[in-house]
């Protein structure tokens, strides 16, 4: 099972979005999926509508035995694929750094226990984890449990510092617990590609962060919040913008997949190394107005 962290420093650059956009295309592809929330908002989960659970994510973050664990966990609306480890309101709670700091390894040993021990049908190839947008305990938690960190950001003033403290903290959880980690790349969302100012910030990322920013870009769609409204995959959403869409998340994914290093939550069948993947210009997006 590969684990990935999707995150950013900042609410409102779709991160979320990203994350429900692999765990779309990973259905579209046939892998079992995990999505764990989290983001105290909760919007993973309510877009993926799963039913009622006894527990949520915070309290497997305190106990991570596997009774918690089958209270926490359940199908997603979008498909038996895809199950959610329930987010809510109370990881907030969690979110400040304490004196049990120790703790930050739970979230590890849970997803451990869902590989090693499935809670119902095949174990889970893909877990998608949908960090809050700080770098606090719950965001620590995450990134001691991942094998790669895919940092979403906007084409905006405020991108290349941004992203530089996510790596930094990257490196720093690398160094203290975590030596496996890397980061899957540098992600832009809401791309309009011919705005003067969003090229001009993308370049502004390449310059700083080289073959670290993805050569994929995710299109400003307004079908992405149509099917986000309706709890539904943008696999699923039969616009030319979700197709759009769609096309760029099953290219991200790739990428998170041919990563050269196997889970760390699974036993390693594959000892090739597969080679670095080539970069590129972000391609340019025929028709802005396409939605």
């Amino acid at each position: 099972m590969h684990t990935v962290a999707v995150l950013s420093l900042k609410g409102g650059v779709g991160k979320t979005t990203v994350a429900l956009g692999i765990a779309s295309a990973a259905l579209r592809r046939g892998a079992r999926t995990l999505v764990a929330d989290l983001d105290p908002q909760g919007n993973a989960t309510a877009t993926l509508d799963p039913p009622y659970t006894d527990a949520t994510l915070a309290d497997v973050l305190a106990t991570p035995a596997r009774d918690v664990l089958r209270q926490a966990v359940a199908p997603s609306a979008w498909s038996p694929e895809v199950d959610v480890l329930v987010g809510a309101e109370e990881l907030e709670l969690l979110n400040e750094p304490g004196p049990d700091d120790d703790q930050v390894g739970n979230l590890s040993l849970a997803l451990d226990e869902l590989h090693e021990r499935p809670l119902r049908g095949r174990p889970y190839e893909l877990a998608i984890l949908d960090c809050p947008p700080s770098l606090g305990r719950l965001t620590k938690s995450a990134l001691v449990a991942a094998d790669s960190a895919i940092l979403v950001t906007e084409p905006t003033m405020y991108a290349v510092s941004g992203a530089q403290r996510a790596l930094e903290a990257i490196e720093r959880i690398r160094d203290e617990h975590n030596p496996g980690l890397k980061p899957a790349g540098v992600l832009v969302n809401r791309l309009r590609p011919r705005s003067h100012e969003h090229q001009f910030r993308i370049a502004e990322l390449r310059e700083s962060f080289g073959g670290l920013v993805m050569p994929t870009a995710i299109p400003d769609r307004l079908a992405v919040q149509q099917a986000q409204g309706a709890c539904s995959p943008i696999h699923e959403w039969h616009s030319p913008g979700a197709q759009e869409v769609a096309l760029t998340f099953n290219m991200v994914l790739a990428k998170i997949l041919r990563s050269n290093r196997a889970g760390r939550h699974r036993i390693d069948r594959e000892a090739a190394e597969t080679p670095a993947e080539s970069t590129g210009p972000v391609p340019r997006i025929a028709d802005d107005a396409r939605r």
